[in-house]
C-alpha cells in the first residue's frame, strides 16, 4: 500500500460548552426512549438546541435505566445557551417526559469534563457461579479498585446453566488484575476469568479440547486398566502425570504396558460407555455455527478418539496409537507420542492446515500435559483442572459444564439459544 502523505489538519480542541445528564429510570415499556428524544428534539416547545454526546441504557428484569449527555448547541450562527438556561429548560422537558410515560426523569449538570479512560489495556472479567455468591462480586470489585483498576461496565452472560456476568474494566494490566482475583475466585468459590477486551476477543476461529477429564467424563486408560486389573495401580500413575509429577510420556508407556493381552473388543467397549460432559455437544454445535473450528488434541488413544470425533462431527482429532496384533493389545505404541510438547505441536498444526493465526485460537484442558497447548493457544481456559495447571492457564473454569466456555468468550446465553437447538 503506497504512503499516504496527504497532510491532515491538527485537531483543534472544541469550545467547552454547557452539558447535562438525563436519567431515566421506572418500567421499561415501548415508546419510552422515543418520547424522550421526541421531546429534546422539539425546538418549537422551548426546548434548547442541543446535540447527544453518550447514550446507555440497560433493562434489569424489567426495569429501565437510560442515561443521556447533552450539550448546549449553538443555533443559526449564535452561541449556544448558558448552563441556567440549559438545565432550566430540561427540567420541564424532563416533568413533561414523566408525565407522559410514566418514569422518572431527572437532570443534572455535566458540565465537568467526563472522566478519562484509565491508562491500560481494557480487560473483561467474567464472574460465573451457581449461584454467583453477592461476595463475590464485593471481592471482584475491591480486588480491582485495588490496584487502580476501574469497572467501567457490567452486563449479565447467562442465567442458565451457570450465571455468569461480565465486568469491562480499564486502568490494569492482565497479571496484576489475575493475580488479585485468583485471590477472590479461591475465597468465595466463584469462578473468575480474564480476558483482554477488543476485537481479538471475537476473532477466535478454531478450538481445540482435550478428551479424558474434559470433553468427557473420566480417564479412558484407567477403565481400560480397570478390565485388565490394574486399576489401582494405573490411576496412581495418571493422576501423578497430570499433576506434573511425572514425564507424560514415560507414564503412558508404564501404563500402556499394563493393558498387554487385552482382547481388542475391549476398546468398542468402553468407547460405548464413554459419557460426555454436560454442555459438551452445546458448545461444540454451538462453536460450528459460528465458524469455529472444532478439534480434539489427546493423550489417549486414537481407537477411542477417532470415532467420538467422527461422532461429533469435529474437523479433526490426534491422539496416541494402541498397538493391536491378532487381534490383542500388545502392551506398546506406534507412531509419534502426543505428550505435552505433542499437544502444542497438534495446535500448531491444525492452526496452520486451516490458515488461522495461533491467537485467534483457544484451547481446554485440565492436566499438566495440557500446558503447553494451553499456553500457545490465544487463549487458554483450564477446565476442572489441577491447582498445578490452573495456576500456569490464561484463565481457569471449575464449573460442571463444558459450555460455561462461551461465556469466557463472551458469548450470552441468548445468543447461543439464537444459534438454534443442539
Amino acid at each position: 500500500m503506497p504512503f499516504d502523505s496527504t497532510p491532515r489538519p491538527i485537531p483543534v480542541p472544541l469550545p467547552q460548552v454547557p452539558r447535562a445528564v438525563l436519567t431515566v429510570s421506572g418500567a421499561d415499556r415501548p415508546g419510552v426512549t422515543a418520547q424522550l428524544f421526541a421531546a429534546l428534539a422539539d425546538s418549537e416547545a422551548g426546548v434548547p438546541a442541543v446535540e447527544v454526546l453518550d447514550v446507555e441504557q440497560v433493562v434489569v428484569h424489567g426495569h429501565l435505566v437510560l442515561g443521556v449527555v447533552v450539550g448546549a448547541a449553538a443555533t443559526d450562527g449564535g452561541p449556544a445557551v448558558d448552563g441556567p438556561t440549559l438545565l432550566a429548560r430540561l427540567r420541564r422537558v424532563a416533568d413533561d417526559v414523566s408525565a407522559a410515560v410514566g418514569v422518572e426523569v431527572t437532570v443534572e449538570s455535566a458540565s465537568t469534563p467526563a472522566r478519562e479512560p484509565a491508562a491500560g489495556r481494557a480487560h473483561h472479567v467474567i464472574v460465573l457461579g451457581r449461584p454467583v455468591p453477592p461476595e463475590a462480586v464485593a471481592g471482584a470489585a475491591r480486588a480491582i479498585a485495588g490496584i487502580g483498576g476501574n469497572i467501567d461496565a457490567i452486563r449479565r452472560l447467562s442465567d442458565l446453566p451457570v450465571t455468569s456476568f461480565e465486568l469491562t474494566v480499564s486502568g490494569t494490566d492482565a497479571t496484576a488484575l489475575r493475580t488479585a482475583l485468583a485471590e477472590v475466585a479461591t475465597a468465595t468459590g466463584a469462578d473468575i476469568a480474564v480476558e483482554r477486551a477488543g476485537l481479538a476477543r471475537r476473532s477466535k476461529r478454531l478450538i481445540v479440547l482435550d478428551v479424558d477429564s474434559t470433553l468427557v467424563r473420566g480417564e479412558v486408560i484407567d477403565e481400560l486398566a480397570a478390565r485388565a486389573g490394574r486399576a489401582a495401580e494405573v490411576a496412581r500413575i495418571t493422576a501423578a502425570a497430570m499433576n506434573g509429577e511425572l514425564d507424560f510420556a514415560e507414564s503412558l508407556r508404564a501404563r500402556v504396558a499394563v493393558l498387554a493381552g487385552l482382547p481388542e473388543e475391549v476398546l468398542d467397549e468402553v468407547r460405548e460407555h464413554l459419557v460426555l460432559t454436560p454442555g459438551a455437544r452445546t458448545l461444540i454445535r454451538t462453536l460450528q455455527r459460528l465458524g469455529f473450528r472444532c478439534g480434539i488434541v489427546s493423550g489417549g488413544f486414537t481407537q477411542i478418539t477417532d470415532p467420538l470425533a467422527e461422532s461429533l462431527g469435529l474437523d479433526f482429532a490426534a491422539a496416541n496409537t494402541l498397538e493391536v496384533v491378532d487381534g490383542r493389545l500388545t502392551g506398546g505404541l506406534v507412531g509419534e507420542i502426543v505428550d505435552r510438547p505433542g499437544k502444542a505441536r497438534a495446535l500448531a498444526r491444525f492452526a496452520e492446515q486451516y490458515g488461522i493465526p495461533l491467537e485467534q485460537t483457544v484451547a481446554v484442558g485440565d492436566g499438566a500435559n495440557d500446558l503447553d497447548m494451553l499456553n500457545a493457544a490465544g487463549l487458554g481456559i483450564a477446565f476442572n483442572a489441577k491447582p498445578f495447571v490452573r495456576e500456569q492457564a490464561h484463565t481457569a473454569l471449575n464449573q460442571p459444564y463444558l459450555d460455561a466456555v462461551l461465556q469466557v468468550l463472551g458469548f450470552t446465553r441468548d445468543e447461543v439459544l439464537d444459534a438454534g437447538p443442539c
